[in-house]
Order: C-alpha cells, then sequence, then structure tokens
C-alpha cells in the first residue's frame, strides 16, 4: 500500500502539467492557412423570355382562370433552356407552348465563384386569362 501511495504521490505534479499542456488552446494563427472554399452559388434569372399567344380552347381545357406548368430546365453556362421537361402539367397543348416559350428564352446563368455553371432549376409558369 505505501509503495502505491509514494508511487502516486511523485507520478501526480507529471500528470497535472500533461493534462494543463493538453488543455491549454493553440492560439498561433500563423501556422494556419485560410483558404476560401465557395463565394456561393447564385441562381439564374429571366434576361427575356418569348411572348406566348394561347388560344381560349386551350385554356378553356383547365378547370379554372389560371393554369399552372411546373417545368424542369438545365440551364447552361450560356444562359440557354435545354432538357426543357414537364414537371406538373396543365394540359398538352398549353405544356407545349410554355416548353416552346421557354427553349426561345435566354437566362443570366448560374454563377459559382464568378466562374457561369449549368445548373438544373423548376420554373413555374403561371398562365392567366
Amino acid at each position: 500500500m505505501r509503495k502505491l501511495l509514494v508511487a502516486s504521490l511523485l507520478l501526480s505534479p507529471v500528470l497535472y502539467v500533461a493534462s494543463a499542456v493538453a488543455a491549454t488552446p493553440k492560439t498561433d494563427a500563423s501556422d494556419a492557412q485560410i483558404r476560401q472554399v465557395s463565394t456561393g452559388i447564385t441562381t439564374p434569372a429571366v434576361l427575356d423570355s418569348a411572348s406566348i399567344r394561347i388560344p381560349g380552347a386551350t385554356l378553356a381545357k383547365t378547370d379554372s382562370n389560371a393554369a399552372k406548368v411546373v417545368l424542369a430546365v438545365n440551364v447552361d453556362a450560356k444562359g440557354n433552356a435545354q432538357n426543357v421537361r414537364v414537371v406538373q402539367s396543365a394540359n398538352r397543348e398549353l405544356d407545349a407552348r410554355v416548353i416552346a416559350a421557354v427553349r426561345q428564352s435566354y437566362f443570366h446563368p448560374a454563377m459559382l465563384d464568378n466562374h457561369a455553371v449549368p445548373v438544373q432549376v423548376d420554373l413555374v409558369v403561371n398562365v392567366k386569362r
């Protein structure tokens, strides 16, 4: 028992110093290199869009005075709409006219770290009488 007590008394200052060193936070910022990972991505914006002429008979096929068409659109790095697909349909005629108009539209491309990048966006088109 005495040997255990003597050993613990001799080791206690060493353990105390070791725990104090381990608990000390590093504050030397000169060793660290801070690198910016990303500035974030900006979404594309419509710059120019085609006007759509829709006959009354096409809108008459919808249930109300307004129709909503949701499209999935890939906007390339030049701002062109590509791979336009219908996600939510109003009716086939109206969908076809909206798709044709979106394909003729121009977008400001999405930007990542000040470089144009292609992205996919969901575009909601509300058509009213």
